[in-house]
């Protein structure tokens, strides 16, 4: 009874003490999924409030060409804005800010790929540019703002009451998009502090570029959860 029991304590250490790694995944990347699904279920939350919220006011006029405080804006005419062009574009800034970002998702795609090839120098070039590009996102974000914020012809907007439709359009607007920017300036800052990390030849030391790869799952993430933003808020 007592070697049957002792033999059932070893094969749990050979099972949990690191040795196995389920789903041939390490106990980091396996966390960072967890946090992930958590952060899918509060943007699910915040999107299908959104969807209640949007189709249960009065649906837009569709001979309003722009905003009213009666109506929900009609989605391709939430921002029409471009810098330096007085013309109305609709979709085509946000439609460059969305591009931006998932090109930025495609550069660290060749950072983790660099990175199982243990090519130091092109994991510090394609990080670069995916810090680059999340800067780029967040500035188009930042100007945005302040283009709603101004109001349309200089009417100063607010979260209560505002230019571009019913008051909860512009809470829900502020807030989600602005959650959404606080992950991408969370991802900007990790992606900072790893390229320092590869370009101080840490990874190259440990034998490993996992940490390039864990933090593009959380960018990766980032970028999808925009798609889904950009659609909720721009086309439907």
């Amino acid at each position: 009874m007592s070697a049957a029991v002792t033999t059932h304590i070893d094969d749990s250490k050979t099972l949990w003490g690191g040795g196995v790694e389920p789903l041939k995944a390490s106990y980091g990347k396996l966390m960072m999924w967890f946090f992930l699904l958590s952060d899918t279920f509060s943007f699910s939350g915040l999107l299908i409030a959104y969807g209640f919220i949007r189709f249960s006011n009065l649906a837009h006029d569709p001979s309003i060409a722009g905003f009213s405080p009666d109506h929900w804006p009609i989605p391709e005419h939430v921002f029409t804005h471009i810098p330096f062009w007085h013309i109305n574009a609709p979709l085509v800034f946000v439609g460059f800010m969305t591009f931006v970002l998932i090109l930025s998702s495609v550069t660290m795609v060749l950072a983790v790929e660099a990175g199982h090839r243990m090519d130091k120098k092109a994991v510090e070039k394609w990080m670069l540019w995916t810090i680059f590009g999340g800067f780029v996102f967040l500035g188009s974000q930042a100007w945005e703002w302040s283009i709603f914020i101004a109001g349309i012809d200089g009417h100063t907007a607010s979260l209560v009451s505002n230019p571009y439709g019913p008051p909860a359009f512009a809470d829900l607007f502020f807030f989600i998009t602005g959650f959404h920017g606080t992950h991408v300036t969370s991802g900007v800052i990790l992606n900072i502090v790893i390229f320092f990390n590869v370009v101080m030849g840490l990874y190259e030391r440990r034998g490993s570029y996992e940490m390039v790869e864990k933090v593009g799952l959380y960018w990766h993430f980032v970028d999808l959860v925009w798609v889904f933003v950009f659609t909720f808020f721009y086309l439907v």
